[in-house]
């Protein structure tokens, strides 16, 4: 089954510094139908202004993860982490019993456009994980590049939820297998695909439930992210 989600259907917000994009009910968007697609709790399209951000503030009992898309961002927290990543590279924590961070774009002139993916752990209270991982372009380029997995998976990124994230700048067609008893969110980040035979362009996104498989066919290259993860329900 596949549920096309159009970027216009989304809920939408603009602090000037700030223009965000939610997939799911956060912030001022609220909407009692479409609170989570799994355990994936939030997936926000951030654009973020140069030498703005988000101040410090606590997060607990939640994995998050940011993508860059463009720019770069600076993150600090309360574990003493500080650094600087751009395009392609991934921050994460866990928040277990608590944790403050910020996360700021400190250039002068060059907007951050980030994703973030909050998920919800499989139980509260697990020890606190920070980390991040400096991806290449060649290593998501015509190829699905595992960027975050549980801990027993393959990616260099290992939260405690059973996920799978993937990433692809793909201009030729690519196959996925999604296992038994999973499921998958899509994400087109950048370009135009086709997806399963459903055209998505930047910014849609699709829920993808009782499927064997995802054939993407990019009409233009294509920037996509995926996550596999448990099925809500038995197809």
């Amino acid at each position: 089954m596949l549920k096309k989600l159009p970027k216009e259907n989304m809920g939408t917000s603009d602090l000037g510094w700030l223009q965000s994009r939610f997939h799911f009910s956060f912030a001022e968007y609220r909407n009692p139908k479409n609170i989570n697609f799994g355990c994936l709790r939030v997936l926000n399209d951030d654009l973020i202004h140069p030498e703005t951000g988000f101040g410090t503030h606590p997060h607990s009992n939640m994995e998050i993860i940011s993508y860059i898309v463009d720019g770069e961002i600076t993150h600090k927290d309360s574990m003493g982490n500080s650094e600087t990543l751009r395009r392609g590279e991934v921050q994460y924590l866990s928040a277990g019993d608590g944790i403050y961070h910020s996360e700021k774009n400190l250039h002068k002139s060059k907007d951050l456009r980030l994703l973030q993916m909050w998920i919800i752990p499989p139980k509260v209270g697990l020890p606190r994980l920070y980390g991040s991982h400096k991806y290449e372009e060649a290593q998501r380029y015509n190829k699905f590049l595992n960027i975050v997995s549980s801990q027993d998976g393959n990616s260099p990124i290992k939260i405690y939820q059973d996920v799978n994230i993937y990433v692809s700048e793909l201009d030729k067609e690519l196959e996925f297998e999604i296992k038994k008893d999973r499921q998958v969110y899509f994400m087109q980040i950048e370009g135009c695909a086709n997806i399963n035979g459903v055209t998505l362009d930047f910014g849609d996104a699709m829920e993808i439930t009782c499927e064997d498989k995802i054939t993407i066919s990019p009409v233009t290259k294509s920037h996509v992210l995926f996550i596999d993860m448990p099925a809500d329900l038995t197809c």
